[in-house]
């Protein structure tokens, strides 16, 4: 039996007023101090109130949410009920449900509380079987959890909390009518806290038919930029995309790479492409089963592969501390989504590096981030695809980053002298963002 009364080290979570076992686990994660939106945000939870959070990914908000809810389970100790839910928390996605699940097991690994996880795409039942005799904890997509509710394999007229996470995307994948009809059936007296890294109108909206007098807490702006992220813009024309990305690759400071496509073709596209000059990558997107865009993230995390490939949509279950970079293969045609592409990067304090890969018809698209961000990406032309014709549409002066011989380089570096007299030798013989006459062309992606 552990012992849940053990001297525990002093840390910045003693001002949190959490109970013994939830400092053991926090102090088991080597966590020192809690980020500005769990500071703010679980004095008023452990109070019971309802909040309105908008904060980026990457801020710990996952933890502002399940130590207050792991805290309130606990005191508030209920003898399980058949197929009843205690506390729900709704995602869009199922990897983002599998990660919210796994810190809620870390969190909560002292308190003895039941929890599962639930979501489309395997069998549903091992999930109908660890519902029958009712959960403290709940992780679910919306789908699922409504298709498992119609079925009566679960009740949700005792639920005490209910947590809507990342609310703006639940809205882009068209599923606000299936989380109205959710909050629906949830009759008891709720406390109620609200996720979202944007607000546009029809958040705002559902904030007020969920919310009672919420607290409202921004960590940062709503469409703002982590300030520890270097951005970068490197003008190319669209056929030689693929060669850029594999000349950025061959700099080994790259270590752990997010790239984002457009489409999922287009992501399947790039990893066969990367695959055949032997970089090892995988992709993540819609078309993949569970199994498979879990194993994808698996081997991302644990480094058996270096690149990762996503579309927006799934991406947004990838939480991986200590990605380097995060390359844009193609801007996003939603300024939003670049905000939380580039905020993959950047993770718990570290700094990180954003490149976007831009063309001549996305140039529209650049227009808008910056608009939304406030602030022109810095021009990075010191490549070998370096396009003038696009740079030129853009306007340079103002954007150019001053080169220097002592600068260091965020990709192309080579680790031979041979390679490094050759790279010289092509990006002489370069003209507007074309290789060298004689030069063999990289497959495009």
């Amino acid at each position: 039996m552990q012992n849940n009364t053990a001297p525990l080290e002093s840390n910045g979570f003693d001002a949190l007023n959490l109970i013994n076992p939830l400092c053991r686990a926090v102090n088991d994660e080597e966590y020192t101090s809690p980020t500005p939106i769990q500071m703010q945000a679980v004095p008023y939870l452990l109070e019971g109130r309802d909040l309105l959070g908008c904060a980026q990914t990457g801020t710990g908000k996952t933890a502002a949410f399940a130590l207050p809810i792991l805290q309130r389970l606990k005191e508030n100790h209920q003898p399980a009920v058949k197929k009843r839910v205690r506390s729900l928390i709704l995602t869009p996605t199922r990897e983002l449900a599998v990660q919210i699940s796994e810190s809620f097991a870390i969190y909560g690994r002292y308190l003895n509380l039941k929890q599962t996880v639930i979501f489309g795409g395997v069998r549903p039942e091992k999930q109908i079987k660890a519902l029958r005799h009712g959960v403290d904890i709940l992780i679910a997509t919306p789908g699922r959890l409504l298709d498992l509710y119609n079925q009566k394999c679960l009740k949700l007229d005792k639920v005490e909390v209910f947590v809507l996470d990342e609310a703006d995307r639940m809205l882009d994948m068209g599923f606000l009518p299936d989380v109205k009809k959710i909050r629906s059936y949830i009759t008891h007296h709720t406390q109620t806290m609200l996720f979202s890294a944007t607000m546009p109108v029809e958040i705002r909206h559902l904030t007020k038919s969920f919310l009672k007098d919420p607290v409202k807490i921004e960590v940062s702006p709503p469409s703002s930029t982590v300030d520890k992220i270097d951005q970068r813009v490197l003008f190319v024309d669209r056929e030689n995309k693929s060669a850029l990305l594999l000349s950025m690759l061959e700099d080994s400071s790259i270590e752990r790479v997010l790239v984002f496509a457009r489409t999922k073709h287009g992501a399947n596209r790039i990893v066969r492409n990367l695959n055949k000059s032997k970089i090892k990558a995988d992709a993540i997107h819609g078309n993949k089963s569970q199994s498979a865009r879990l194993d994808a993230l698996n081997k991302f995390k644990t480094g058996k592969v270096r690149v990762l490939v996503a579309t927006d949509i799934a991406s947004r279950g990838i939480d991986v501390d200590d990605i380097t970079h995060v390359i844009n293969y193609e801007l996003p045609n939603e300024p939003e989504s670049y905000v939380h592409r580039i905020g993959r990067t950047a993770r718990a304090g570290a700094a990180g590096i954003a490149l976007s890969l831009c063309d001549l018809g996305e140039l529209g698209y650049l227009r808008k981030i910056e608009r939304v961000i406030n602030k022109s990406v810095i021009m990075e032309e010191d490549h070998l695809y370096h396009s003038n014709s696009v740079a030129s549409k853009r306007g340079r002066s103002m954007h150019s980053k001053t080169k220097s011989p002592q600068r260091k380089r965020f990709y192309g570096s080579r680790t031979s002298a041979g390679k490094n007299k050759r790279a010289v030798s092509k990006r002489k013989n370069a003209s507007h963002g074309r290789p060298r006459r004689g030069s063999s062309r990289r497959s495009r992606i």
